[in-house]
């Protein structure tokens, strides 16, 4: 399955700000999308390449784009990308937890300094010997 990613334009900078409410069925959410279909290329053989079965899907609220190709019926990839694009603005609604910053543990620092240690080390007898250390 192939998915393009959204062009930047103003409403998606408008769209960054609200949450998108996601129908339940499948026609309402159909409703809110731009279907077009067109010709897949690969595998399939005649019947795939004549008939116009791949469908792109586009969301008009937040401008997620989503593109399948992979079955011979048109009927089966406007369900795929139906799919797909619950997954796509689901991910696009999720807002991450803000990290709790916390403090390194007396381990972790002594680890660090260990490992430091062992890098000068190394990079020390890189050098060439001098006559003097004998």
């Amino acid at each position: 399955m192939y998915i393009e990613e959204r062009e930047i334009n103003i409403r998606d900078i408008e769209n960054k700000l609200t949450h998108i409410k996601i129908p339940d069925s499948n026609d309402a959410l159909l409703s809110e999308c731009e279907v077009e279909t067109f010709r897949s290329g690969g595998k399939g053989g005649q019947h795939a390449n004549k008939t116009e079965s791949a469908v792109r899907l586009t969301h008009t609220k937040s401008g997620i784009k989503v593109i399948c190709q992979d079955e011979r019926s048109q009927y089966l990839n406007k369900i795929k990308c139906l799919k797909e694009l619950r997954v796509r603005i689901e991910k696009y609604n999720f807002k991450p937890l803000k990290r709790i910053w916390t403090k390194p543990t007396r381990a972790s620092k002594e680890k660090r300094l260990l490992s430091k240690k062992y890098n000068a080390e190394k990079k020390k007898n890189r050098k060439k010997p001098t006559l003097n250390n004998y």
